[in-house]
């Protein structure tokens, strides 16, 4: 009874005219900016970039987010509107692969440290597997023959006010204390597993340390 009453209180923004009324007219500039390829400035922060996440959704629209990091220069600039993301090894669960086999639109975004701004680009993707356009992502030995061929449709820089207000270059919000147990204990509890959690620590602290590449 007391959600239902909530629910009643709440006041929903269902359609575009509504979101427009409350909000105003976006900025010239903000529209200006709002490129349909990558230019000299987008191509300096990709190369800098150790972080990017990606954005996608399958054929039914339910949306995942992926974080992909490694040095700088790993997202790979083939000309002004294609990228080239290797993949390393992770989980396979492979969600935004099979996403992208259903819906081939994708989102990213671009963190590079110290910077307040991020990039943003929207495009398709194709996966690819090909040991030649991958061999520069070789590490120890390593080679990778599957990864993201990106076509870029839109790219722009986003402001650096959400940066700026989550601190999130300075300690500022670091926790003081431990706010969750290790990763291995969390994982065992959520897979319910029979594993003692010094084991599930192990397991992690080998993926972290032997599996990286």
């Amino acid at each position: 009874m007391h959600q239902e009453k909530d629910a009643e209180d709440l006041s929903f923004i269902e359609t575009e005219e509504a979101l427009e009324e409350n909000y105003g007219e976006p900025l010239e500039i903000a529209k200006a900016i709002m490129l349909e390829s990558l230019d000299k400035y987008h191509t300096a922060f990709i190369n800098a970039s150790p972080f990017c996440c990606i954005a996608t959704a399958d054929a039914g629209g339910q949306p995942t987010i992926s974080p992909k990091g490694d040095a700088p220069g790993f997202v790979k600039i083939i000309d002004s509107n294609t990228l080239l993301i290797p993949d390393r090894m992770g989980n396979n669960k492979l969600e935004s692969f099979h996403n992208l086999i259903e819906s081939p639109k994708l989102g990213l975004i671009f963190f590079v440290p110290g910077y307040k701004e991020t990039l943003r680009l929207s495009g398709h993707a194709r996966l690819i597997k090909s040991e030649e356009l991958l061999a520069y992502s070789a590490v120890n030995g390593r080679h990778l023959d599957v990864g993201l061929l990106i076509t870029v449709t839109k790219a722009y820089f986003h402001c650096g006010k959400a940066v700026i207000r989550s601190k999130l270059w300075t300690n500022e919000y670091q926790p003081e204390d431990k706010i969750i147990p290790s990763f291995g204990q969390i994982i065992g509890e959520q897979a319910e597993s029979d594993m003692a959690v010094s084991v599930m620590d192990d397991i992690v602290d080998h993926a972290y340390q032997d599996e990286l590449y």
